[in-house]
């Protein structure tokens, strides 16, 4: 109780006006945390470019356990391998996210099975819920009308946007069979058109968006 005192201390009462940083979440159990490298960077200049935002050109790096989480209201996760949080680590996240910060897992292809079985460490009485297009992360910027887009081809299935919400407001989003990263990495990395690519980083750009005001 202790803990969470002080961490609940350290929290912002309004993250949009006390940090312009956003981080990528490091994990534990071998899984590449680090893979999209050039992803963030572009989001963060697309963001800035287009809707107004003034965040940091350098994007961090945070453990799931630190309580340095709770200085960013933006953090990001993906990985094609598995993932492990320790109990600890799990508590850390939930309180991070109930407290007013904000989550975005996204599937690089492999990622699905690990990250379900993780995440029912830090919300063990909750279910993803898969957002319906109507919910506002897909017109808050840029306006998707089927919701989720499609960047990259794996297994045939069709995007899909999950989340965890507290209060009404969705803290938690996981998009599976997307590959938003893929599409704000380097255009060199994927060869994407450009139109995939500005898709991507429009999405992208609604969730930071969200993140931010919400």
């Amino acid at each position: 109780m202790k803990t969470l005192a002080i961490i609940l201390f350290l929290i912002p009462s309004s993250f949009s006006l006390f940090s312009q940083e956003i981080a990528v979440l490091k994990y534990n159990g071998g899984g590449d945390w680090y893979s999209n490298p050039t992803a963030l960077t572009n989001l963060i200049k697309y963001s800035n470019a287009n809707i107004n935002t003034t965040i940091s050109a350098t994007y961090k790096t945070v453990e799931v356990g630190s309580v340095e989480l709770f200085q960013y209201p933006f953090v990001h996760m993906t990985g094609h391998g598995n993932v492990y949080f320790s109990e600890n680590e799990a508590e850390n996240l939930r309180n991070y996210l109930i407290s007013g910060g904000f989550l975005h897992i996204d599937d690089n292809y492999g990622l699905d099975i690990y990250i379900r079985r993780e995440l029912k460490k830090v919300f063990p009485n909750q279910e993803l819920i898969e957002l319906p297009i109507s919910h506002p992360i897909f017109n808050t910027a840029f306006v998707f009308k089927d919701g989720l887009p499609k960047i990259h081809e794996h297994d045939g299935k069709r995007p899909q946007a999950f989340g965890y919400f507290h209060n009404g407001r969705l803290i938690c989003l996981y998009t599976s069979e997307a590959d938003l990263g893929d599409g704000w990495e380097n255009t060199e990395v994927h060869n994407d058109p450009e139109e995939v690519r500005i898709k991507a980083l429009k999405m992208g750009a609604n969730i930071i968006k969200y993140a931010f005001n919400n």
